[in-house]
């Protein structure tokens, strides 16, 4: 069996949704760099994964740096969008079967957060 980090990294590359919807746990929680409030359950986090996907997934995409523990990774990010060169964080918590139970996103500097909040807005408002 795969481990849930492969399984994410297979999912960045593939984009197919089924693996994604197999991984999220059903009480996941996706915490966003510009929603302040938790969004609880798998429905919702995987509306925000695939949308950010659609954003930020491109062609410039790429992790830079991991970080594991026995239940969760962190995995830096980066890309640059019209100019905008955009860093984060994905911080990923999965349970003792293997899905994802937490998501969370962190990114610099203020100009990618509120370019993301734009793209992920339109993202969303037609998902």
């Amino acid at each position: 069996m795969m481990k849930p980090l492969e399984r994410w990294y297979d999912y960045t590359k593939s984009h197919d949704t089924n693996d994604l919807w197999a991984l999220l746990h059903p009480d996941a929680v996706f915490e966003s760099p510009v929603v302040h409030t938790p969004q609880r359950g798998r429905d919702i986090t995987f509306k925000y994964l695939t949308a950010a996907l659609k954003v930020l997934g491109g062609p410039g995409f790429k992790y830079v740096g991991e970080w594991q523990s026995p239940n969760g990774a962190v995995l830096e990010f980066q890309n640059e969008i019209d100019g905008i060169k955009i860093n984060g964080v994905d911080i990923i918590t999965w349970n003792d079967e293997g899905q994802i139970v937490r998501f969370k996103v962190m990114v610099r500097p203020l100009k990618a957060i509120n370019l993301l909040h734009q793209l992920m807005g339109a993202q969303l408002a037609t998902a």
